[in-house]
């Protein structure tokens, strides 16, 4: 089931990068961004989280926590983090249950084979605990701006 403005975020609490545990309590009162992309190190999950990394400051400077998550253990995220000088946290979601939750997982199709995977998506919370903006199947390159483009507004 995907989100919609005015939905509750839902619960969650996953391991990141530093294998640290991240949960939607430590976020209480705070505004966030919650992106899901398929794999680490892959040329769109590489160019999107580089986007983030490269608004992160305007991000940050309007009040918003970003976390990336995918199904990528712990190890594989340290990595990616480090290689590519993130400056937010990465969560591993190996048992997609957060991606489910969020409704960021389901049916793809990719050459013409289906499979369940991670569908590429940005959940925006806000400070209530409140869905603000949900956007499912998102290009990887660009949506990064147009994000900030809607959070300006």
């Amino acid at each position: 089931m995907r989100l919609t403005k005015g939905d509750p975020a839902p619960a969650f609490s996953r391991p990141d990068q530093d294998e640290n545990t991240t949960s939607s309590d430590d976020l209480a009162g705070r505004r966030y961004v919650v992106y899901f992309f398929p794999k680490a190190f892959t040329p769109g999950c590489t160019a999107e989280s580089c986007d983030f990394r490269d608004r992160h400051e305007t991000l940050s400077a309007a009040g918003y926590t970003i976390l990336g998550v995918s199904p990528d253990p712990v190890a594989r995220l340290e990595q990616f983090r480090a290689e590519h000088t993130l400056p937010f946290t990465l969560l591993s979601d190996e048992d997609h249950s957060m991606a489910e939750a969020f409704g960021a997982w389901g049916v793809k199709k990719n050459y013409g084979r289906e499979y369940e995977g991670i569908i590429r998506s940005t959940i925006i919370v806000d400070e209530t605990g409140t869905v603000d903006h949900a956007w499912y199947n998102v290009r990887a390159k660009g949506h990064v701006e147009r994000i900030a483009r809607e959070l300006e507004e």
